[in-house]
């Protein structure tokens, strides 16, 4: 290995017996799209796609469900390339084939065995080869385009099917259509029939390309095929259109998607590829790729770590989904008809943001909100923004949108907290008051707080008056809906309010900040002395009994365990509240020494252990000893957490089988940074948090958009797997006492040391008067 003078580019000597040439291995060489893609969902495993790109075009070996689908990397057989692999979307499949078939038959006659040894996986690209029908597939993207390049190896025609009405993922697919425009076009769509999360139907537009002239366009509807026909529209069709092979064995297909229109969809294809250079279009999908992950340089660590790491970075802006078209036109399906809707565009005719298709935020405080905003501000910016048009056109800022529609995923008011930590980290081109009018409205009756999990049809489930009445919500509502879990929910209300009421504060709205402070106490009225944990509440007030701090029940995917230490915005109340410093320390302590076993998870759809790093609701636990006076044993527990939870690089391992569209990827990606964000950056002034990072150099490189410095970069002297307790801190040069740091300080870039050892200085940053803010220390509060 030589490093270069800066420390953070690797060169990996090739081919030494051919005069010594030598390559650069960056940050996107890195990426591995294989990590655990044995395991987890339809929106997981994407290939041949962009950063947030629209198309998210790679292999299906799973059909049926949101759990289970996709690509698997354990399953041998290819049913279909498919061009949509959103949260509750799906859409689009292809699937080239040679020799005798009926495509009536479905996928598993016609698709292909394939093997991993003739597959190539990487950031924007897929090849494999299907041994069935000799073809060796290639796919790459642009943001919106699909490009396919099938090169056979015999001279037999190629047929490739359009199976438009399969069962994709997440979704059935009804009223379908294909036209032949000539003969070597076609366009049509598809609908995504409504699904419990997102109960309307969507129309997929798409509009195909090929590279030359089609021999036959045929039709089948059910199990039918039909011989003259150039459309057909239903719910189960599809077409297959056959090509000459023997003079030239190579089909280059371009397939555009929009949810707007066909025209629009054709609009995407021609602005974004309106060329036939498939190689071109792969390598540009490999640097921009590479300009995004390039924005972390890492030096030292393992080659284990930075695979890792950049997997992680990778998947952080992979998962969710651009839905807007590539002038901004986007389709709002917030009312009774889908309405087409214009993002405003800037002076040189662009749009200003996108428009995305996204799972919940919630625990995106610990996650995305801290990493977006640090290293791409300017998503944290469209995200907000997307939101707000939901606020315009549908009356309520979303948890997380799909298909153009509210799916009101999970519970509480989980935007509120991005919105606010980007706000106070001076992200704020948006319109400030349209977003605290928003944000306050979802805190109230007839917001998002009057809503559990997918409660499309009422609006009980979320509790809202019990807890602004009583300052708990009981068990026993009754509503159609998922995560209907009083304690939970009340844990998070209470923290949703701190992040309001610091909104409040800095806009000026004095009457506001006390009312949404009052309420942020309110996880006081849950702690149950005598058990020494949150504990449920019945309806008539008294504790949930019999009570098994193992049992879920009434927590949102927690349990009493896991859900005691969810009060990120008051830690010090916290441990005030459980007895002070030492029984705090020892009983979490505990916790993880219970949990270490189990690598620190729990199975998924159990929830039943002490600690739970596989969800959300549980992955600030390990950085609360910053607050009690021991940051050495966050230090500890951090590292081993990365290790033995997320540390894994094989098909099986990584993130423990759900990495929930960039929830788990930046969370890993920020415990090897050492950074975190305990309020989750919605403090007035914002901090972070440190533990032992696993890389001897991290250089941040910051937007100038968005803020005044240029890097910030961390510098780690005597890192090892046995040497993780910091010893000594210096930020620009001065010592540094505590555990924690300013936002500002930061993004006016500049350098932190850390000395680490192999024993806990037990003096560094555990002094009281050292630990980060909480809502019971901070002076007005």
């Amino acid at each position: 290995m030589k490093k270069n003078k800066w420390g953070w580019i690797v060169f990996l000597v090739l081919g030494i017996s051919h005069g010594g040439a030598q390559s650069l291995k960056e940050p996107v060489d890195y990426v591995d799209p294989w990590i655990d893609s044995a395991n987890s969902r339809w929106f997981f495993f994407s290939s041949a796609c962009r950063p947030f790109g629209m198309i998210n075009l790679s292999p299906d070996t799973q059909l049926d469900g949101a759990w289970n689908s996709g690509y698997r990397y354990n399953e041998t057989f290819i049913h279909s390339f498919s061009h949509i692999h959103a949260w509750q979307l799906s859409g689009i499949p292809v699937m080239p084939v040679t020799g005798e078939f009926d495509p009536t038959v479905g996928s598993a006659l016609y698709g292909s065995n394939f093997d991993h040894a003739d597959e190539v996986v990487a950031p924007g690209y897929h090849k494999v080869y299907l041994k069935d029908h000799k073809i060796t597939a290639e796919l790459t993207s642009t943001t919106r385009v699909g490009f396919h390049r099938y090169t056979t190896e015999d001279d037999i025609p190629l047929h490739v099917l359009f199976n438009l009405g399969a069962e994709l993922g997440p979704s059935d697919m009804v009223d379908c259509l294909s036209r032949q425009v000539n003969n070597r076009e076609i366009e049509g769509y598809v609908t995504a029939k409504g699904t419990r999360r997102r109960p309307k139907d969507t129309r997929i537009y798409f509009v195909a390309f090929f590279d030359k002239p089609m021999l036959g366009f045929r039709c089948w509807d059910g199990s039918k095929t039909l011989m003259y026909e150039t459309d057909i529209q239903g719910d189960d069709i599809g077409v297959w259109l056959t090509f000459d092979s023997s003079r030239d064995r190579v089909l280059q297909i371009k397939v555009a998607i929009s949810y707007v229109s066909i025209d629009q969809a054709r609009r995407n294809l021609q602005t974004e590829c309106p060329h036939w250079n498939f190689d071109r279009v792969r390598q540009d999908s490999r640097r921009i790729w590479n300009e995004w992950l390039s924005k972390v340089r890492v030096e030292g660590g393992t080659e284990a770590q930075k695979i890792k790491f950049y997997t992680d970075l990778w998947h952080s802006i992979l998962g969710r989904r651009i839905v807007s078209d590539v002038n901004g036109m986007y389709c709002d399906m917030t009312g009774d008809e889908p309405v087409t809707r214009q993002i405003p565009l800037d002076e040189w005719g662009n749009p200003e943001y996108h428009h995305y298709n996204s799972d919940s935020f919630w625990g995106a405080q610990w996650t995305l909100n801290t990493l977006w905003s640090l290293v791409y501000p300017r998503v944290a910016s469209e995200f907000t923004r997307c939101f707000l048009d939901y606020y315009d056109n549908g009356g309520l800022i979303p948890r997380g949108p799909s298909g153009g529609n509210y799916t009101f995923v999970m519970t509480s008011a989980q935007t509120t907290p991005f919105i606010v930590s980007n706000y106070m980290k001076g992200i704020r081109d948006f319109d400030i008051d349209k977003a605290y009018e928003g944000m306050r409205k979802n805190h109230f009756p007839g917001g998002l707080m009057s809503k559990a999990g997918y409660e499309h049809e009422s609006s009980e489930g979320g509790g809202i008056e019990y807890y602004i009445e009583r300052g708990y919500i009981p068990l026993g509502i009754k509503a159609r809906a998922f995560h209907v879990s009083g304690a939970g929910q009340t844990l998070e209300y209470a923290y949703n309010d701190w992040c309001l009421a610091q909104m409040a504060k800095a806009l000026g709205k004095a009457d506001d900040y006390e009312l949404f402070m009052q309420r942020a106490r309110n996880y006081r009225n849950l702690y149950d002395k005598e058990s020494g944990y949150m504990r449920p509440r019945m309806m008539d007030g008294s504790w949930i009994t019999p009570f098994d701090p193992a049992d879920r029940t009434g927590f949102v995917e927690s349990n009493a365990y896991q859900a005691t230490w969810y009060v990120p915005h008051d830690v010090a109340g916290l441990i005030e509240l459980v007895g002070g410093s030492n029984v705090f320390n020892n009983k979490l302590n505990f916790a993880f020494e219970q949990a270490e076993p189990h690598r620190f998870v729990s199975s998924h759809g159990e929830y039943d252990d002490h600690l739970n790093y596989g969800n959300q609701p549980a992955t600030q636990v390990g950085h609360l000893f910053n607050y009690s006076g021991a940051p050495w044993l966050t230090q500890e527990w951090i590292r081993r957490v990365n290790e033995f939870a997320f540390g894994g690089i094989t098909p099986e391992s990584g993130y423990n089988d759900d990495e929930d569209q960039g929830l788990m990827g930046s969370l890993s990606a920020l415990m090897s940074m050492g950074l975190f964000q305990m309020r989750g950056g919605a403090d007035i002034r914002p901090i972070y948090e440190l533990t032992s990072p696993v890389f001897d150099r991290i250089v941040i490189e910051l937007d100038p958009d968005y803020y005044p410095g240029k890097t910030f970069e961390i510098n780690v002297s005597n890192n090892s797997d046995s040497t993780v307790y910091i010893q000594s801190a210096r930020l620009n040069g001065v010592e540094l006492n505590k555990a924690w740091f300013y936002h500002d300080e930061l993004v006016h870039g500049g350098t932190l040391e850390l000395e680490l050892g192999p024993t806990p200085n037990k003096e560094w940053a555990s002094d009281p008067q050292a630990a980060p803010p909480s809502m019971s220390t901070e002076i007005g509060d």
